[in-house]
């Protein structure tokens, strides 16, 4: 029977954090890395790029959720490609996506104004972890949850970009549109669209952008929701500052120091949404990002 409460307590725990990832998803994905939110933008710097994330959330539970996303993406004039690789882990419950993507970058009669497509297909998996389990290991409720089927699963997205302005669609979690039966054990994206506008404040080696954006995104069996923010980026965009707010009343804080525009390290704090303030004091979120 022990056991038996501890495997609903790590699924009531996973629904909750899978859904607040919904509500509060990587930071990264506005600025540092859009690709996170959009496959079009696979291979939108030209060249290498690498970037990894970890999210902590109520580091004082143990099991808190901790997030974490590894992308490589290569791109060339019109082609780019990429992988990304996400881990959560709240609980016993550990989930596993990774999917490889293909962009089309596709310049228009202006040098400086684009079209981009892109596509993901690849796995998600979802697991209970029976060597944490407290009780009987070969508990018949976590031995049926371990085996269920690993599924296929990819994001749609596109955008248009000029030297200023950006234009963001996607469609992520594509087997949501697909599949009738629903085994994710919480709500998800189902889509996501933002606009953003750089201001050119100073040129030069002093140079200051001011680069507001507003970002929409629907999630399944809640309302929409909006984030509003603005990165000031400084030293000829060598420093960073973000903020942002979100509509479920939490907002973001972002300090990033990017090294001669190579090598760049970025840091988040989310403040709790509204209703656990009482419980939780946000999660931390860190990103590193080379370019080669």
């Amino acid at each position: 029977m022990k056991n038996k409460i501890a495997y609903i307590i790590c699924l009531v725990l996973f629904s909750i954090n899978a859904s607040f990832a919904q509500l509060n998803p990587l930071t990264a994905q506005y600025y540092t890395n859009t690709y996170l939110a959009n496959p079009a933008f696979a291979g939108y710097n030209q060249g290498l790029n690498i970037n990894a994330s970890c999210r902590a959330q109520w580091t004082r539970i143990p099991g808190s959720p901790v997030v974490q996303n590894l992308t490589a993406d290569y791109g060339t004039e019109k082609v780019g490609i990429g992988l990304n690789i996400n881990f959560d882990k709240a609980g016993l419950q550990r989930q596993s996506r990774v999917v490889g993507t293909y962009a089309y970058h596709l310049k228009l009669n202006d040098t400086d104004k684009a079209l981009h497509f892109g596509l993901s297909v690849g796995f998600m998996q979802q697991r209970l972890s029976q060597q944490d389990i407290v009780g009987n290991v070969n508990d018949p409720l976590a031995m049926n949850y371990n085996q269920r089927q690993t599924y296929i699963d990819g994001d749609f997205g596109l955008g248009y970009t000029s030297n200023q302005f950006r234009f963001e669609a996607s469609l992520p979690n594509l087997n949501t549109f697909t599949k009738r039966d629903e085994i994710r054990v919480a709500d998800v994206g189902t889509f996501y669209a933002a606009v953003s506008y750089k201001i050119d404040l100073s040129t030069g080696t002093e140079g200051i952008d001011l680069e507001p954006k507003f970002a929409y995104r629907g999630i399944k069996g809640m309302d929409n929701m909006w984030d509003f923010g603005t990165q000031l980026s400084l030293a000829n965009k060598q420093v960073n500052l973000t903020g942002m707010y979100h509509s479920n009343k939490s907002a973001s804080f972002g300090l990033g120091l990017d090294y001669r525009k190579r090598f760049l390290i970025n840091g988040f704090y989310t403040t709790q949404t509204s209703a656990l303030t009482s419980y939780s004091n946000g999660s931390f979120e860190l990103n590193i990002r080379g370019r080669f």
